[in-house]
C-alpha cells in the first residue's frame, strides 16, 4: 500500500506560480512511477506530468510551464507550476504506479494504482 497526500493548491492569478507536494508513504517511494492529473468540473481526468528513474514526461498543454520532480529521500513528488493560465483550474492528483518505464500506460488514469484525494488550483483572470 502507498499512501498518498496532496497539498499546496490555492487561488492564484493568471501568470502567477504554484507548486504542488505530494507526500507518501508506506511503500518504498523510489520505486514507483509517479504521476498528476487533473480534472475540471465536467469534465475527464487528464495527464499532466510523470516522473519515473531516468525520465520525465510532461503534456504538451503543460510543457515549458509546468515542471515534474522527486525528492526520494523526502518520499515527495513536486509539480511547479509557473505561467498559469484560467485554464489550468482543476483538482490536481498524484497517483504512483509500480511499472517504472514509460509507455503508452504512463499517460492513462486507470494505469495508476494508487491515487491521492486532490488539492484544488484555481487561476483567476
Amino acid at each position: 500500500q502507498v499512501q498518498l497526500v496532496e497539498s499546496g493548491g490555492g487561488l492564484v492569478q493568471a501568470g502567477g506560480s504554484l507548486r504542488l507536494s505530494c507526500a507518501a508513504s508506506g511503500r518504498t517511494f523510489s520505486s514507483y512511477s509517479m504521476g498528476w492529473f487533473r480534472q475540471a468540473p465536467g469534465k475527464e481526468r487528464e495527464f499532466v506530468a510523470a516522473i519515473s528513474i531516468g525520465w520525465t514526461y510532461h503534456a504538451d498543454s503543460v510543457k515549458g510551464r509546468f515542471t515534474v520532480s522527486r525528492d526520494n529521500a523526502k518520499d515527495t513528488l513536486y509539480l511547479q507550476m509557473n505561467s498559469l493560465k484560467p485554464e489550468d483550474t482543476a483538482a490536481y492528483y498524484c497517483a504512483a504506479r509500480a511499472q517504472t518505464h514509460y509507455s503508452a500506460d504512463t499517460l492513462r488514469p486507470g494505469a495508476y494504482t494508487y491515487w491521492g484525494q486532490g488539492t484544488q488550483v484555481t487561476v483567476s483572470s
